[in-house]
């Protein structure tokens, strides 16, 4: 499957295969993937600051994905031996070497295959893409930031965190959720299917809006 020039994937969508050049080697990314979340994010070209702070925060943070079954993988349309280079000066600057592989992609092939390209601007600066697969490899998040705005990693574990939560169980996360607080029971879920699942109980501020504590 190859995306019309610019078009991005979208939710629910099975990301497409692909094999290419990394700074772990060659991949073909199912199998890398394998039954992992996969969190896929892009960068213009290599030596980019705003860029370098992210594949830094990245690897710090390769941890906490460590721990949500999550692996990490990185793009950029410059070529392999650049990565390496870049990977130093990352490791100098942002106090973390990177732990994940990074994609060399100077045909611009998984980044036209991704939809990360813009067809109306200089794709050296628009490939600013980051996705969430869950591990059937479906597209459970998307997000595109401009040039000039470094990506927030917490908000990614924070919607990862909410999609493992709400896979589990039969609720949704309302605004400014975070990990441990309450959810809501989702609508499609009688009163008489809830109280099975949820024999805690719930508040109900309205019908169609009950508050369910979760133990995790």
């Amino acid at each position: 499957m190859t995306l019309q020039y610019g078009a991005q994937l979208s939710l629910g969508q099975v990301a497409p295969d692909f094999e290419a050049e990394t700074t772990d080697g060659p991949i073909r990314f199912s199998d890398w993937a394998k039954d992992s979340w996969v969190v896929f994010f892009s960068h213009p070209k290599d030596f980019t600051p705003v860029c370098t702070t992210e594949l830094g925060e990245a690897a710090r943070l390769k941890p906490e994905f460590d721990k949500r079954g999550v692996k990490v993988i990185g793009l950029s349309v410059d070529p392999l031996d650049r990565h390496d280079a870049w990977a130093e000066d990352i490791r100098q600057t942002q106090g973390t070497a990177l732990n994940f592989p990074m994609i060399a992609d100077p045909s611009k092939h998984v980044s036209q295959l991704y939809g990360m390209i813009h067809p109306e601007a200089d794709p050296s600066i628009t490939v600013r893409t980051v996705y969430v697969l869950d591990p059937n490899r479906k597209v459970r998040l998307t997000l595109t930031y401009p040039p000039s705005t470094g990506r927030n990693f917490h908000e990614v574990l924070r919607v990862i965190d909410s999609l493992q939560l709400t896979d589990k169980h039969k609720v949704a996360t309302p605004v400014n959720w975070q990990p441990g607080e309450r959810a809501i029971i989702v609508p499609s879920l009688s009163d008489e299917e809830a109280a099975k699942r949820f024999p805690q109980g719930w508040k109900a501020d309205r019908p169609y809006l009950r508050w369910v504590e979760l133990s995790e």
